[in-house]
């Protein structure tokens, strides 16, 4: 099934408990103030992937990663593309978590919102307001809620994640992420 991603990260600490890859779904109409991704809200960035490639790619970093993190744009604005991608990954042994700006309740409205949920071990929700902004435990502000949907997660799990991390690629790139991410801003006389 295509899908319309922002980014892929093969390892991360910041998006979640555990080393976790993560992906970044392309689009998002919610377009809350102040959102640290911005670059995800255009339906028509980012690129198109292959769900069934995409899960290949993650499956096939099991050795290392314990969990897969999914974020935006907002994962629930491409549904079946999301419920693809976790059903694909049933039987990995891989913990899963969503970041989404709909509330649990709204989910559970949604086309296809009651089958996804039934793939997650945590949900992430709520819109981020700007004037609640907490950055920590993977909250972007004070109304969203973690939501733990099994029992192979327990509060705990989320107090040591960091809320930034910057990620040094081979190709001398650099990914920054987390629920505070580092801006990137040059110095006077610097360039990057």
């Amino acid at each position: 099934m295509r899908a319309r991603l922002h980014a892929f990260e093969q390892a991360s600490r910041a998006n979640g408990p555990g080393l976790r890859a993560v992906v970044w779904f392309q689009g998002c109409t919610l377009r809350c103030p102040g959102c640290f991704n911005p670059d995800t809200h255009d339906p028509q960035g980012g690129y198109d992937a292959d769900t069934a490639r995409l899960a290949a790619d993650i499956l096939a970093l099991r050795p290392t990663i314990t969990g897969l993190s999914i974020s935006g744009g907002e994962p629930f604005e491409q549904p079946e593309v999301l419920l693809d991608l976790l059903e694909r990954l049933d039987d990995s042994g891989l913990s899963r978590l969503v970041f989404s700006g709909y509330t649990l309740e709204a989910i559970r409205t949604l086309p296809l919102g009651n089958r996804i949920l039934a793939h997650l071990d945590v949900l992430i929700a709520g819109r981020y307001i700007a004037s609640q902004h907490v950055g920590r435990r993977l909250l972007g502000s004070a109304n969203q809620r973690i939501h733990l949907l099994t029992s192979r997660h327990r509060p705990g799990d989320f107090s040591d994640v960091p809320t930034r991390e910057a990620i040094l690629h081979r190709d001398g790139t650099v990914t920054l992420s987390g629920i505070a991410p580092l801006p990137l801003a040059p110095r006077r006389g610097q360039r990057h």
